[in-house]
């Protein structure tokens, strides 16, 4: 290697001269490692201010999250995996990071320390870092390795080109090629697409994962995942691909002769360190590849360092994202904190991992194959004995031990290796059970004496619940993907720097990688607030000492089915008017527990918007209509009546995931009318807009499945219907599956059947989401008879105990003692309250009424669904665009309205008569109504006696919301809270207009007052003034120059789609289409006609 600038002797790691006195680090990689390095470094040099840094980054993304994703899978969208927001960029100093995208740099002058980039820029540096990670290996010896339908598993075009693929050969085979981590990742990804008929993996060993497991703990793997659905080939290598005359993959043939039929092979055989750069521009690289490094990131060329898998430090790569993220730290501390204290070197990295593949817990860490290779290193005491004993002796030193556990029934492998003396732990693996393994981790680490027999560990030192790191020295990793201590978590707490998880997660990284430390890291600040006497409160609100359990069980023993009585028995200050947390929480549990209707004059005003309007509302400001379907069982009759109402009303119609029918666009005046008709049709709410049962999915099961065993349309039916309307802490879905292939996904739901030979396994606490969680199962074989008396028992607990908009999964998970505990309260009725919880439920299921329906009855509620409160006219705020034969509002703006309404000169303002005292209530909680004068939408609040006046448009997206929103107060201080995002706004003092958690947005207010003429009067300037500032027309999204995101994707796609049409046209020759079929069948079949008139 050539000359090595020392980092820590007095002099700076580069000499050139500085530009705006700061030296110039460029970055040549924008991937998981780059980024690291780059926040690290800013982190490290933030009171220096030493370093501009330059990145050039090759994707046309910002870094994201290469380790979560598969998650891509399920949300498409790139954003979600960014590890810093596109904001964190543009909100550093100025001048300390520039990023570049679409550009790679292609070579390097380390005389004149500059490189040159795709895009023909030469780009000087006083330090560079090339962090360009690796490339995934495509075997090119292979014929027919260049075939159509041949991937690799590795960037997010990677992974959209193999969407796109799949999306074209539906019900083919997919095979992934590699059982290693990567491979398992890549096949759980197209199992996830749902796309192909069957996904196989293909592997050259006697089992996966051979390079972090045993044969036996590899093997386990490998039936859990058949399990799955998964077709595992072992022992296998691919000899040829088999195309057909257009080069499209149709199978493979293995050297053994044998073949397999596949349209898709995604190869995940490992990877290939992206050396070229270096080797170009004459660095000293590896025979095996990747960039030579020294202890301190230093390559063979002044000045220029490399980290991450491109690197090669003694003879080696790393594919983990950890040794990066080491390296990361190591070389950006030494460039800033080396000055002043001891030079960091790279030292030999853990190579510990724990990961969840296709369900399945796997983990292995420390010298985890110690017992096969020999151990790579001892503990210094143990070493030392194991030398003096070789010299004395003349035997071989180092001999380990192996101590293994196999439960077949629980599916748990452990295999922990030990000194010959049992005294020190040296690594294992660990499968389906691996709740110790951050502890194993640290006493691998630290070389920590065991001081009880190695057995404990695998059989009597377990604990039910998770780790709650109280005995983790403060040195213990705990997120291994950033590399983050107990201690970097804890310290910044104390200091007051976090005060909450979300703090920490953005202070420290911990939790952003593959997010398997969350829960670990949640106790740990929970148990750190707490050691500092800042209790984890868990209250509703700061209206409310008492958390959302409490609350229920006041209301429930008091039996307070009021809002003041709720804030004068339970509230700080009774005469609050609570605020937009409390007031649905209250409203919900009022309903919970007496099922009244919520647009009561004293509960309306309590409710989230799609509650006050029982529909959904949308981004434009309009409601969808969901009318139930239960267990999506529906009749040509009702299909018909659901058909006619959305042509009527000019509705974009939608099947849902829970096998409903969502019709969207619904102007709030329209809703009584279109729900006329629906219930006039046979139909009821589906309550698709309140926290309570949505839908119970269903397969067809033995009503029509030859492979059905129970009759689960009929079950899942008949539970919706029982369960229908009941508010709930969040809301709650339902599935019930006819047998094990489970094609109702009753295992992701807050309660799910399965039918067996004997009745139904019941499952409990699962859900899509965000987070998603496989459900747990409380009761097997339950006959069909007992099912309902369980479920009634779960769901009255969870809706006694739960916290607010805490999901099932959520809850299980904090319930103390989990599902152990659950199914003694449930099954057991260890708390003796079974009887009570039926009773309960069984009370509450007979004060059913459809919502929609009671509210057609009444004149009352039917007035609330006026748009303007002095005008029957109607005012749109987004243009529609027409799509897919469909009309859809245009997509919001990108950016907020930031004018300073709330600082506007007027140039006079007069007393106008807007609204009728009558048409608000004195409800504690306020109330509100929108009015228009000339074309500006305005809101009128009434709280406390007093009234407020603002302007009806939220700037944050422009939408006419404001008296749609629920008011709060803290003190004198009062707000409305805006419908969509919660902007808050304050409506008093000298504040008034302002928004109190978003400072870019505020708004307009003005003077109101009611008269004893019984009208409600607003000071406003002159109408064409106020339309200048504020007028719909003005603040109208409009639909040109809207994005079109698929644009570039249709382009590439419509000239090989095959099969492609309009939408509604027909494929047969002279066929009607979908227009002129439902004109034909309408008029009695006679073409031509015109047909009804919609």
């Amino acid at each position: 290697m050539g000359q090595q600038q020392e980092a820590g002797t007095g002099t700076s790691p580069a000499e050139q001269s500085p530009r705006n006195g700061k030296k110039r680090v460029v970055v040549a990689g924008l991937g998981m490692v780059g980024i690291a390095f780059i926040e690290k470094l800013l982190k490290y040099d933030e009171k220096r201010g030493e370093y501009e840094v330059v990145v050039i980054g090759e994707e046309a993304h910002l870094a994201y999250n290469r380790v979560g994703l598969t998650s891509y899978f399920q949300h498409r969208k790139v954003e979600d995996l960014y590890l810093n927001p596109e904001s964190w960029y543009s909100e550093l100093p100025e001048g300390s990071l520039e990023h570049r995208l679409n550009t790679r740099v292609t070579s390097i002058n380390t005389e004149d320390k500059t490189v040159e980039t795709s895009n023909g820029d030469h780009v000087p540096y006083d330090v560079l870092v090339i962090a360009t990670g690796s490339n995934a290996i495509l075997p090119r010896h292979t014929p027919g390795h260049d075939a159509n339908g041949v991937f690799v598993y590795r960037t997010i075009e990677d992974l959209q080109k193999l969407i796109d693929f799949s999306a074209q050969h539906k019900g083919s085979v997919g095979a992934v090629v590699g059982g290693g981590l990567l491979g398992l990742e890549a096949a759980k990804a197209m199992m996830d697409l749902e796309e192909f008929g069957q996904v196989k993996l293909i592997e050259r060993n006697k089992w996966v994962m051979s390079r972090q497991l045993d044969g036996d703990a590899g093997t386990m793997v490998v039936e859990q995942v058949r399990d799955l659905g998964l077709d595992v080939m072992l022992t296998k290598r691919i000899g040829q691909i088999n195309t057909d005359a257009d080069n499209n993959v149709t199978g493979v043939t293995f050297e053994d002769g044998d073949k397999m039929e596949c349209s898709c092979i995604c190869f995940a055989i490992g990877i290939k360190p992206r050396d070229e750069l270096a080797r170009k521009s004459n660095l000293e690289c590896a025979k095996k590849g990747g960039i030579i490094i020294d202890p301190k990131l230093a390559t063979s060329a002044k000045d220029v360092y490399a980290i991450g898998e491109c690197a090669s430090w003694n003879d080696q790569t790393y594919g983990l994202i950890a040794p990066g993220i080491e390296m990361a730290d190591v070389l950006a501390f030494n460039l800033t904190q080396a000055k002043a204290h001891t030079v960091r070197q790279f030292k030999r990295p853990d190579l510990s991992t724990k990961l969840k593949l296709l369900g399945v817990n796997v983990a292995s860490f420390g010298d985890f194959f110690a017992d096969r290779d020999g151990p790579k290193y001892l503990p210094a005491r143990r070493r030392a004995k194991d030398e003096k004993s070789a010299s004395t002796n003349g035997n071989t030193p180092a001999s380990v031990k192996a101590l293994t556990y196999r439960d077949p029934f629980e599916n748990h492998y452990k295999k922990y290796i030990f000194t010959e003396d049992g005294k020190y732990l040296l690594g294992g693996m660990m499968i389906g059970d691996t709740k110790d393994y951050v502890k194993l981790v640290a006493m691998v680490k630290n070389q920590q004496t065991l001081d009880v027999p190695p057995g404990e560990f695998i059989i009597g030192a377990s604990k039910d619940g998770d780790e709650d790191g109280d005995d983790l020295p403060g040195d213990t990793q705990i997120c291994s993907c950033h590399n983050v201590s107990k201690d970097d978590i804890v310290e910044p707490i104390k200091e007051g720097k976090c005060n909450s998880l979300g703090d920490v997660k953005s202070c420290t990284k911990a939790g952003t990688g593959c997010a398997g430390c969350v829960p670990l890291l949640t106790n740990i600040f929970n148990k750190t607030m707490a050691s500092m006497g800042q209790e984890v409160k868990n209250h509703l609100c700061p209206h409310f000492e008492y958390s959302r359990a409490d609350l229920y069980n006041i209301i429930y023993v008091k039996k307070l089915d009021s809002f003041p009585s709720v804030m004068k028995e339970c509230g700080k200050d009774e005469k609050s008017l609570g605020c937009e947390v409390c007031k649905p929480a209250v409203g919900s549990i009022i309903a919970s527990l007496f099922n009244k209707h919520v647009l009561d004059p004293d509960r309306r005003h309590l409710q989230d918007t799609n509650d006050r309007f029982l529909a959904n509302m949308q981004r434009n400001g309009t409601f969808s209509v969901i009318p139930r379907i239960a267990g999506g069982e529906i009749t040509p009759e009702k299909l018909i009546v659901i058909g006619t109402v959305g042509k009527k009303y000019g509705l974009y119609t939608k099947i849902t995931g829970g096998q409903r029918i969502d019709m969207f666009g619904a102007k709030k005046p329209d809703l009584p009318a279109i729900w006329q008709e629906l219930i006039d049709g046979g139909m009821e709410s589906g309550h698709a807009y309140a926290k309570a049962l949505r839908t119970v999915k269903t397969c067809v099961g033995t009503t029509w499945c030859r492979f059905g065993i129970g009759d689960s349309v009929g079950m899942g039916v008949r539970l919706e219907e029982r369960y229908k309307s009941i508010r709930a802490p969040h809301k709650i879905k339902g599935g019930v599956s006819g047998c094990v292939r489970e094609c109702a996904e009753a295992q992701s739901k807050d309660f799910g059947l399965i039918a067996t030979d004997k009745g139904y396994n019941i499952f409990v606490a699962g859900n899509g989401g965000a987070t998603p969680r496989h459900c747990d199962l409380l009761a097997k074989d339950v006959p069909p008879d007992e099912v309902v008396p369980i479920l009634d028992r779960y769901l009255a607990f969870y809706i006694r105990t739960a916290d607010k908009l805490q999901r099932t999964a959520r809850w299980l998970e904090n319930l103390p003692g989990g599902i152990k505990y659950l199914k003694e309260v449930i099954l057991d009725d260890k708390l003796g309250i079974c009887a009570e919880l039926e009773k309960q439920m069984q009370d509450l299921i007979g004060t059913y009424f459809c919502e929609w329906t009671e509210t057609l009855k009444s004149p009352e509620r039917l007035q609330t669904f006026s748009q303007f409160a002095n005008t029957s006219e109607r005012a749109d705020g987004i243009e529609k665009v027409e799509e897919r034969d469909q009309s859809r509002p245009t997509f919001w703006p990108k950016e907020s309205v930031t004018e300073d309404f709330r600082g506007t000169k007027w140039s006079n303002l007069s007393w106008q008569p807007l609204a009728k005292s009558e048409q608000f209530s004195d409800a504690q909680a306020g109330s509100s109504v929108a009015v228009k004068r000339g074309d500006t939408q305005l809101a009128i609040f009434k709280v406390k006696g007093k009234y407020y006046a603002t302007q009806q448009m939220c700037p944050h997206k422009r939408a006419f919301v404001l008296s749609d929103g629920l008011i709060g107060d803290d003190n004198d201080k009062m707000w409305i809270s805006c419908p969509l995002h919660k902007r808050n706004y304050t409506l008093n003092g000298e504040e008034a207009g302002k928004c109190k958690n978003d400072e870019a947005v505020n708004i307009a207010t003005f003077p109101v007052e009611a008269r004893e003429d019984g009208m409600v009067y607003v000071k406003l300037p002159p109408v064409e003034e106020l339309d200048a500032v504020l007028g719909t027309q003005k603040w109208l999204v409009r639909r040109e120059g809207e994005e079109k995101p698929f644009e570039q994707m249709d382009r590439k796609l419509k000239p090989v789609m095959k099969g492609r049409k309009g939408v509604s046209a027909s494929h047969l020759p002279n066929g009607l289409g979908a227009q002129g079929k439902v004109q034909a069948i309408l008029v009695g079949g006679e073409r031509g006609s015109s047909g009804i008139d919609w």
